[in-house]
This record gives C-alpha cells, sequence and structure tokens, in this order.
C-alpha cells in the first residue's frame, strides 16, 4: 500500500503538493483562531466528592470559596487610618458584582487573622462567579485589574491566581522555547543534514504540523473542552516529530539515490523504496505514538484529555505531511535535495570514508558487535544501573499545583510569601456541606470535626434550610501528605444519620485528584500496551519484539522518573536550575511523560527494527541483521535526538517547575533511549534471543506471512524466504 502510494506521489507530485498547500492554508487561517476557543480550566474529575460538594454548595448558597485573597498595605498607613479604609473600600466598589459572590474584607469581618502582625496590611476574601474552573478564569481576569489600588501596595494570592500566573507564563514560556530552540535546531539540521535544502525538510513537516494540529483541536473545541495547555504539546509533539519523521525519509532517499540512475525513472524508483522502507516505518511511528497519546483520553480531567487531543493531532498531522507533503517535493527535487552544501570538501571527505567502513568499519557497528560479543553482561550492568537511577520515584510523595510552582519573583508567589510572613503562619482549610442533618447533629459532627489531628477551628459559613455549609482550618500548605491525611480523617468521620457529609477544597481536590489517577492509570497502561503489541507485530511479525520494547522503554521512563524525583522533589540543584522545591510531584506530569516518552521511544524503536527486519529477511542471520541495523540507523536515530532533546530540552529553561520537570525529564529519557537503550540494550538482549527475536505462534506467524504490512527487502542481494521466520 504504501509502495503504491510512493509510486502514485513520484508520477503526480504537483497534485499532492498544490492540494496539501491548499488545505495547509485553509488549516492555518481557521486554527489561529484556536486559542479563543481553549479552557484555562479542566483539572477536576466531575465525578469526584469534593467537585460534587463544590456543585451542592453552588446551588445552596453560591460560590464561598476563597478563591482570591487581595492584601492592601502601605509602610505608613495602618489598617485602622481612615485615609486606609477609604481607599479599600473605594477600590473594592469598581469589582464588577457579577464577576463575584462575595467579597469580604477585614473591615467586615474583623477576623484577627487578617489583620497583618504590624497593622500596615489587611486581607480581602474574594469568591468568584461561575460554574466551571473556565468561568472562574474568566471571572478572575476581569476582577483582578479592579483589585488594584491607586494608593495603596496590592498583592493578589489565592489558587486562582496562582493559576493565572501559570497560564500567563506559560504562553511566556511556549514562546521562549520557541526563540531558543528553532535557531539550534536550524544550524544543527544544517550540520546534520549537509545542505540547505535537506535541512528545510524539517521546517516544511513542522509548520504544516502545528497549522494543521491548531485546526484539528479547533474543531475539537467546538464539542468538548480543550485546555489552552495543548497548545504546548502541539509545539513539542508537531516539532519533535517533523525533525524525525524529515530525517528518516530524507536519509533514505538519498540512500536509495546513489543506486539508481541520474534520471526522473531512478528519481522515481529510490521515492517508491523510500516510501515502501522509511515511509512504512513513518506510518507505524506515527500510530504508535497516536496510540500511545490517545491513552491520555481515559481521564476524566480535560487538562490530561487536552494533552491526548493535541497529541494526537500533531502526530497525525505529521505523519500525513511525511507521507504526502514530504515526498511530494523530494519528487520534485530529486538530486537537488543536496543543493546548498555546507563545508562541501568536509562532506565530500566524509563520504568517502563512510564509502570505504560502510560494510565493516563503522563506528555504530563495531559497538553492536562488541556489546554482542558480552551480552548478558551489558543487559545485567544496564539493568540494574538504570533500576539504581529509577530508584528515587518509589519514594515519590505527590501533590498539585501551589504558588511554589512559579518563580519566586512571580507576582502570586510574592504574595503568598507575604501572607506567611505578614500574617501568621501558613493555613489550609476545607468546605464540609451538611444536607438532612439537624442543627444538633451538625453541632455532634461539629465537634468530632474539631477533634481531627491537626484542625485549629471548624466555623459555621452559611445555612439554607437543612444544608449547612462548615469550614475546617488547620496549619500548613494544602498539598502537603498532612494536610491530605486532614481531609481522610474528615472523611472517615461517620455522617449523621439520614444525612450526607460531602468534604471539598483545595487538600481535597488534590486527594481526589490522586484517587482519580490512580483508578485510570491501569485503563491507561493497558491501552498503551495493546496497542504497541498489536502494532509492532502487525510491523514485524513478532510477539517477542513487541514485549522487549515494551520492557526497554519502560526502564528508560523508569530512570528519567527517578531523576525527575530526585531534582524536584527532593530539591537538589534548586539553586542551579532556578526553582524552589515542592516536596513532591505533581500527579499529572508523570501520566503526560508516560504518554509522550512512551509514543517517542517507540518511534526510534520503529525505525531501528524496521532495518533489521530488513536485514534479517534478506540474510537470515540474526547477529548480521542486528549490525546492520544498528549501523544503518545509528547516526540517525542519535542526529534525530539530538534535534528532539533540543525542542524539548528548550522547556527546562521554563519558570513553572513543572513545565521545567518535563523537559528535563524528556529530555534525559529520550538521551538515554537513543544511546543506552538502542545502541546498547537493544543488540545485547537481541544476541540473547537469538532466532526467538522473530517467533511468533503458528496461526499468528501465518497471518502476518498473508496480511502483515512488510517492509519492502532491500534492492542488494538475495530476498530470503521467510515463509518460516520466526522459528528459531
Amino acid at each position: 500500500m504504501i509502495e503504491r502510494w510512493g509510486g502514485i506521489v513520484a508520477r503526480r507530485p504537483w497534485w499532492v503538493l498544490a492540494v496539501g498547500v491548499v488545505l495547509t492554508a485553509l488549516a492555518a487561517g481557521y486554527g489561529a483562531g484556536v486559542f479563543g476557543a481553549l479552557s484555562d480550566g479542566g483539572f477536576d474529575d466531575p465525578d469526584t466528592e469534593s467537585a460534587r460538594e463544590l456543585v451542592l454548595e453552588r446551588e445552596a448558597f453560591g460560590n464561598k470559596s476563597i478563591d482570591v485573597v487581595a492584601i492592601y498595605s502601605d509602610d505608613e498607613l495602618v489598617a485602622t487610618d481612615p485615609e486606609f479604609q477609604a481607599e479599600v473600600e473605594q477600590t473594592l466598589a469598581s469589582i464588577p458584582k457579577s464577576e463575584v459572590t462575595s467579597v469580604v474584607s477585614w473591615y467586615d469581618a474583623r477576623d484577627p487573622s487578617m489583620l497583618s502582625k504590624d497593622q500596615h496590611a489587611i486581607q480581602v476574601l474574594i469568591s468568584l462567579e461561575g460554574d466551571s474552573q473556565d468561568d472562574f478564569s474568566k471571572s478572575y481576569d476581569e476582577v483582578a485589574p479592579k483589585l488594584e489600588s491607586d494608593e495603596l501596595t496590592t498583592d493578589l494570592a489565592g489558587p486562582w491566581a496562582n493559576y493565572h500566573d501559570v497560564n500567563e507564563l506559560a504562553s511566556e514560556d511556549l514562546a521562549r522555547a520557541e526563540t531558543i530552540s528553532l535557531p539550534i535546531v536550524a544550524v544543527l539540521s544544517l550540520i546534520i543534514f549537509g545542505s540547505a535544502v535537506a535541512a528545510g525538510m524539517p521546517v516544511l513537516v513542522a509548520l504544516v504540523s502545528v497549522a494543521g494540529s491548531m485546526a484539528v483541536v479547533r474543531v475539537i473545541s467546538e464539542f468538548t473542552e480543550v485546555s489552552i495547555f495543548s497548545m504546548n504539546i502541539i509545539t513539542l509533539i508537531g516539532m519533535g516529530l517533523a525533525v524525525d519523521y524529515a530525517l528518516f525519509v530524507v536519509s533514505r532517499f538519498r540512500e536509495e539515490l546513489a543506486h539508481v540512475p541520474d534520471d526522473k525513472d531512478g528519481v522515481r524508483r529510490a521515492l517508491t523504496v523510500t516510501m515502501a522502507t522509511a515511509g512504512r516505518t513513518v506510518l507505524f511511528s506515527g500510530l504508535t505514538v497516536a496510540g500511545a497519546m490517545a491513552s491520555l483520553l481515559v481521564f476524566p480531567q480535560a487538562f490530561l484529555r487536552s494533552m491526548g487531543y493535541g497529541g494526537i493531532a500533531a502526530v497525525m498531522v505529521a505523519m500525513i505531511a511525511a507521507l504526502t507533503l514530504l515526498p511530494a517535493t523530494l519528487a520534485l527535487l530529486g538530486r537537488r535535495i543536496d543543493a546548498g552544501r555546507i563545508f562541501p570538501r568536509i562532506w565530500q571527505s566524509l563520504n568517502r570514508r563512510r564509502a570505504v567502513d560502510a560494510d565493516q568499519g563503522a563506528g555504530w557497528a563495531r559497538i553492536a558487535r562488541a556489546v554482542m560479543r558480552r551480552p548478558l553482561v551489558y543487559v545485567a550492568v544496564i539493568v540494574v544501573a538504570l533500576l539504581a537511577v529509577g530508584s528515587p520515584f518509589l519514594g515519590a510523595t505527590w501533590g498539585s499545583v501551589d504558588h511554589r510552582v512559579l518563580p519566586a519573583d512571580a507576582p502570586a508567589h510574592v504574595a503568598t510569601e507575604k501572607l506567611a510572613s505578614e500574617f501568621g503562619a501558613e493555613t489550609s482549610n476545607a468546605s464540609i456541606l451538611l444536607r438532612g442533618a439537624d442543627q444538633a447533629e451538625v453541632a455532634a459532627y461539629t465537634q468530632e470535626a474539631e477533634a481531627v489531628d491537626g484542625i485549629t477551628a471548624v466555623q459555621p459559613v452559611d445555612q439554607s434550610g437543612d444544608t449547612v455549609l462548615l469550614r475546617a482550618i488547620w496549619e500548613g500548605n494544602s498539598q502537603t501528605e498532612q494536610s491530605q491525611q486532614t481531609v481522610r480523617d474528615l472523611r472517615a468521620i461517620d455522617a449523621p444519620p439520614g444525612a450526607e457529609v460531602l468534604v471539598g477544597g483545595l487538600s481535597a481536590d488534590t486527594v481526589d485528584l490522586l484517587a482519580s489517577v490512580a483508578d485510570h492509570l491501569p485503563i491507561m497502561g493497558v491501552i498503551v500496551i495493546v496497542v504497541m503489541l498489536v502494532l509492532l507485530f502487525v510491523a514485524f511479525g513478532s510477539v517477542v519484539l513487541p514485549i522487549k520494547a515494551i520492557l526497554m522503554n519502560a526502564l528508560s521512563i523508569t530512570a528519567s522518573f527517578g531523576v525527575v524525583t530526585w531534582i524536584f522533589a527532593d530539591g537538589h540543584f534548586e539553586d542551579l536550575l532556578g526553582f524552589t522545591s515542592t516536596g513532591y510531584l505533581d500527579a499529572t506530569n508523570p501520566i503526560l511523560m508516560l504518554a509522550i516518552l512512551f509514543g517517542l521511544s517507540m518511534d526510534y524503536e520503529v525505525f531501528l527494527l524496521s532495518r533489521v527486519r530488513e536485514e534479517w529477511d534478506r540474510t537470515g542471520d540474526n547477529e548480521a541483521a542486528v549490525v546492520a541495523g544498528v549501523r544503518k540507523t545509528g547516526r540517525i536515530i542519535t542526529s534525530a535526538a539530538l534535534l528532539l532533546i533540543v525542542v524539548i530540552g528548550a522547556f527546562g529553561l521554563s519558570g513553572i517547575v513543572f513545565m521545567k520537570m518535563i523537559g528535563i525529564g524528556m529530555a534525559l529519557a529520550i538521551l538515554i533511549d537513543a544511546t543506552i537503550i538502542r545502541a546498547i540494550l537493544v543488540p545485547a538482549t537481541m544476541k540473547l534471543l537469538g532466532n526467538w527475536n522473530w517467533w511468533a505462534p503458528g496461526p499468528l506467524r501465518r497471518w502476518w506471512e498473508r496480511y502483515g504490512f512488510r517492509e519492502e527487502p532491500a534492492a542488494e542481494g538475495p530476498v530470503r524466504d521467510t515463509s518460516l521466520a520466526g522459528t528459531p
């Protein structure tokens, strides 16, 4: 199928290119409006107790959560001065009433905790109007500017101040990452591809991928909530896979051009073989990455699902562009793909050296042969080393977003630190909603709640009929394990007979997030594993290779998770990397990294095994096939990984801790995967397994021989009869 498509593209390149350009232009125009359709929320699971508590609370009382804490201060005036009070009241009077449900200042409550120790600052507690997280975000955007005082220093803290700063900085960091990574990728592409024309091919695929993905996501946003963070995934995966796919296709096209006459028919033959080989690799790579990203759709949080939407869109558009526009362009360019050579004399020297080393002297082949002389030693050492590196992950603790994910100079971070330093120790709270309980039962429940370890107060907030809202308060950050345990202890209190009790709030949100992730993670794992097993079997006709590939990918990801735990949860290199450790990992980040890394790791696995399978079909010699596969793909995989590390690693410069963690963690995993795994562990394990690498049960083997998506054999040498391939 792919070979036939290659022939069509080779004969009709202008038609393919024209249709592709028109569709890309339309997608770019439509997709440009995607930002106005995206959500700033999507972090909650609507079926959890905390989410249900919030819904019922709003129905009974309106929103009573403390969404924003405004701090007004002055170096000279104290809060009791008439000028101070007048300025606060005048500022608060400008707040749009339709965007808030409650505004309570120290002047209203006279709560000592809302007045600073030196009496030069007060707090104002604000509850926002809305039915969803996206509504709250929009309300905050309307309210925040009105809270700024002309005369007093104003600081805004609270969850929605944190979220606002995260969203704003994420957009800035995305632009910064692109600004930093694109010039580096351009220079490296020139060096790796060796010519200006060839180096432009990743740019072509990347532009189409990003434009097309944004259009797809805009369509999806018409039917469901899509987070603004999906744009980060589109950039990361779209640019990353554009580089990979362009490298795979252009490198094979150049290789095939060397074996055909210097005419149009030769170019067509080269492109047809390229599509049957590298094109097949791109197809299966795209499907595996898309399958891995699709596993995120099982989560109820719109934030995680949005990453899945963006990832699937990016990889599928990049794959389609690499199988349509890229080969059409190559068909038109032909040997002019090498136009604009940089350092031509150096390239001539390198090409002569490669011609001499092509069969037996290449460095990658030497590494593979050395590894396969002592495969058991290499496997044992590497597995133990990677597990040791990953061991800190076993002790990881979990939480969610708070002010510490922001840079120290971010406004919400500064405001939260000011709360702690000027108003006393940081406190957390939980909203407790009781329905169907009488006054005596509410009083009895309140006493039990006050007896929970750590609780300092349980205050009545509001009452409507038989529905009562209480607020439990304790000292400490809302994301600590102790705060999470406090929520669990509150929920362990028996409800009064015939009554319902729901516990919500920030700490409860985190407890429910962790439970939701734990419930859905096994389903995600099953989806990823089944997709990988099926697609890799269809690609290579073996049930052994897919299992081995999954295990090796798990090793590299585990090592990466261990490093990010050691750095970001345990607090190493804080000054060097410029962040404040939260002492835990955000529960959603490893999930996101897992899906992306499993997909990207399979990208290199498919490319390597495709060349190994090609040689195995030709020779029937397992060791020779592995050596040839490593030799022919080593430079390309390393180059692709280097470019991808630049793209992803640029996110490591983000001021937001979880963005920094994703950038550093994924860059490290890709580095391990492209070097230790592909160059050492793959040859070692394939040597140990021998012909068992290609084994499949009889019925499956016969099905694959008849229907499997086979790669065309290399042009040189006799073609081996594979009707018994896989029989040890």
